[in-house]
């Protein structure tokens, strides 16, 4: 598994690429963000919750002692994430909103250097200096008329910082022994729980009750674009440093941009290819094994 686990979270960032995909649908369909999102993350815990009560309910148990795990990577991290970050687009733009959500590489690797004692290496600098670049890039924010208000960029950081926890409270949770499927299943049910109370359940209902193809596409989106990728991501991170599966899974916005250009038929500027081109290489920095120095 360790010498396919930066495979996993490269295809991890990729199905997280592919969310915009469903989101379009459904805000073709009357829904805002937030509803959405309650869609995202109480269908992928009810998903996972129902399947692992069907076929392998011993992978529900959870010590009591440990519950602070989940209550972190559902509500300080998915819940939180979903709050901040469709509060930095109200407040700024998509495009700032996505830059500054993936500050979240960079407190990983800090917090995964005080908390988890991992090496500052100079190739992870290099890579996540590459990476953030061609995200910022690939946001398409240069160039554009985006500006962040005081406001906004302090949601912005707290996006990045909510989406940096899930990596942190899945190591905690994995050092403890729990799997991969326990983990995503408790987080997403306490943050789908947690999120409903910020949504318009209403008018999900009543979506969702006009055809049944939106929803067998809830499902679905609930399935491939987060069940699935947090799950082989969460897999990984038991075999990789979670500084680096953070910086790998920097393939989400330039998955997002192709899925854009060759379904919806977006243009790909010289900036969106060459943000592309920037995280393919960090990719090849983290990949490649170099004779490195510890740098703290």
């Amino acid at each position: 598994m360790k010498k396919i686990s930066s495979l996993l979270i490269i295809f991890s960032g990729i199905l997280w690429g592919s969310m915009g995909i469903f989101v379009r649908q459904f805000n073709a369909n009357g829904l805002a963000s937030m509803e959405v999102s309650g869609i995202r993350s109480f269908g992928a815990g009810l998903l996972i919750t129902v399947a692992l009560f069907l076929y392998k309910r011993d992978l529900l148990k959870i010590r009591l002692k440990d519950l602070w795990i989940f209550l972190g990577s559902g509500l300080l991290s998915v819940l939180c994430f979903n709050y901040c970050y469709f509060k930095t687009i109200s407040l700024t733009s998509m495009a700032a909103a996505g830059v500054l959500l993936y500050t979240s590489p960079i407190i990983v690797m800090l917090l995964s250097v005080l908390i988890f004692h991992e090496k500052l290496t100079l190739s992870k600098l290099l890579a996540l200096a590459v990476s953030f670049t061609g995200c910022v890039l690939v946001s398409g924010i240069i160039g554009g008329q985006a500006a962040v208000t005081p406001e906004g960029f302090i949601t912005g950081l707290g996006a990045g910082l909510a989406y940096a926890l899930y990596t942190i409270f899945s190591r905690f949770g994995l050092e403890r022994g729990y799997h991969s499927l326990t983990i995503v299943a408790y987080t997403f049910m306490i943050a789908g729980i947690g999120i409903l109370p910020l949504c318009d359940t209403d008018a999900i209902a009543q979506v969702l009750s006009k055809d049944v193809r939106l929803c067998l596409l809830a499902a679905v989106f609930a399935a491939v674009s987060t069940a699935a990728p947090y799950f082989l991501y969460t897999i990984a991170l038991g075999y990789t440093e979670s500084g680096k599966a953070a910086i790998m899974a920097s393939t989400e916005p330039v998955a997002a941009a192709v899925f854009g250009v060759v379904l919806f038929r977006e243009r790909m500027t010289a900036n969106v290819l060459l943000g592309i081109v920037c995280v393919l290489i960090s990719l090849l920095i983290l990949n490649i094994k170099l004779s490195e120095k510890r740098c703290t």
